[in-house]
């Protein structure tokens, strides 16, 4: 594939050719940073691990650069952390036995600008190639602006390919903001309870986050359990693993539904739901 940036990369972890290591992907996870697919995608990558006919693709957009550090990688210059990130990300992709890893290397700023094409036009090549059945992304309410970016050049990127070779599916999932907030009926919550180990090993990977300064890897995990616990309050729990999404799937099935459209539907109907009950009770 002809990628924009010259320093983009795609990486097939079991060697099989391009062609038929794209082709085979049937979950597609698109994220802004490294790390953020093993956090929200885990569903899918769990669905296609050890899978003969499921298999499981992921593109990092941005390079990495920006991101906190201290301890060991506290006087790691922006290169030093990039390139580090990017030996995490395919480190990862091999634990998870991805399909292929793209790796594209924007700088943020691409990303939060709307009138940037770029990032546009190799998510559109990309998809393409690899026709997936389902997609992962960020959700519109997460804090982070490069993820919201990501997700509505996504969007705009989806609408672009014939009906007929787009997805069936689009999840907007949690990184930067969790999705419990959102009505019951909203959410698609996704089972994620097996391969416990497969998860930490995932996460764990990225050690220039964690021993960086963030512990992704227990507050992920611990976000996971809270959910299986917290998400019914009148029953046992069924999972020992969740996942909140926001199904995005309407932005681009239907052309009158916009994304602010799909987020303030969302934020109405939790609106709703709080005062009606709070009514009902006070």
């Amino acid at each position: 594939m002809k990628l924009n940036l010259d320093t983009a990369e795609l990486y097939i972890p079991d060697g099989t050719p391009e062609e038929t290591a794209l082709s085979r992907t049937t979950h597609l996870a698109i994220a802004a940073h490294q790390d953020d697919i093993e956090i929200m995608a885990y569903d899918g990558i769990l669905a296609c691990y050890q899978q003969s006919d499921k298999w499981f693709t992921g593109v990092v957009v941005t390079n990495g650069s920006g991101s906190p550090r201290t301890g060991l990688y506290a006087d790691y210059s922006d290169e030093d952390m990039m390139a580090v990130r990017r030996r995490e990300q395919k480190k990862a992709a091999a634990i998870g036995e991805y399909s292929a890893m793209f790796l594209l290397d924007y700088p943020s700023g691409a990303v939060k600008d709307p009138k940037n094409q770029q990032t546009i036009w190799d998510l559109r090549a990309i998809l393409e190639a690899t026709q997936p059945e389902i997609v992962y992304t960020h959700n519109l309410a997460d804090k982070h602006d490069t993820h919201v970016g990501i997700t509505l050049r996504l969007i705009t990127a989806i609408r672009q390919l014939p009906g007929k070779i787009r997805p069936k599916k689009l999840y907007g999932c949690e990184v930067w903001r969790d999705l419990d907030w959102m009505t019951d009926t909203d959410k698609t919550a996704f089972d994620v309870s097996a391969h416990e180990n497969l998860q930490a090993a995932l996460l764990g990977i990225f050690d220039s986050q964690i021993a960086g300064g963030k512990r992704y890897d227990l507050a992920t995990l611990g976000r996971r359990r809270a959910h299986a616990t917290y998400h019914a309050s009148h029953g046992v729990d069924e999972t020992t693993g969740t996942i909140f999404a926001m199904d995005l799937t309407p932005c681009i099935t239907d052309p009158m539904k916009e994304p602010m459209d799909i987020l303030l539907e969302h934020i109405g109907r939790f609106q709703e739901e709080v005062k009606a009950r709070v009514g009902k009770l006070q």
